[in-house]
């Protein structure tokens, strides 16, 4: 609901004079494509979990928290580049459209920080000798968040170049 508020208010505030447009950094369209693969490889973790190849799960739940790391990196690049281009986030030069962008993304980069957090903790559990257990539930959980804010973040890049 908060990013419906959100994005709700950017095309709002987008009607106003001061308004500026922008293009999106280059990368945000590679990250767009991380977070995609990153779903597809922690969904063969679920499959690899389920099939007792534990192997493949740990690397796969390794190259998905991996992904997700990327993918922030890659954002914080792209917000760099807005930096570069003297499209300022925040501050005295700051304008309305990079404010909303800079909001509205960090937002959603908190929510992939608490999924890669969450692919960690599993990360962590899948190379302890202590794991014995083959209840999927905990990786299958963190699949759906993970693809909660996959599908997220589509909805919002669209929104940007699109929409908004």
């Amino acid at each position: 609901m908060m990013f419906a508020g959100l994005t709700s208010a950017y095309v709002v505030k987008k009607n106003q004079s001061s308004w500026l447009e922008f293009d999106l950094p280059q990368i945000f369209w590679y990250s767009t494509a991380v977070i995609l693969l990153s779903s597809v490889t922690i969904q063969l973790a679920i499959k690899a979990f389920k099939a007792g190849t534990m192997g493949r799960y740990r690397t796969l739940i390794t190259v998905t928290a991996i992904l997700g790391i990327l993918f922030m990196g890659m954002q914080w690049a792209g917000f760099m580049n807005l930096e570069a281009r003297d499209i300022a986030l925040t501050g005295p030069k700051s304008n309305s459209a990079a404010s909303f962008l800079f909001v509205i993304t960090s937002f959603h980069l908190v929510h992939v920080l608490g999924g890669v957090i969450a692919l960690l903790v599993i990360f962590f559990r899948a190379y302890s000798a202590k794991l014995k257990n083959s209840n999927s539930m905990p990786i299958e959980l963190a699949a759906i968040y993970w693809h909660f804010v996959d599908v997220l973040w589509i909805y919002l890049f669209i929104f940007y170049n699109w929409i908004g």
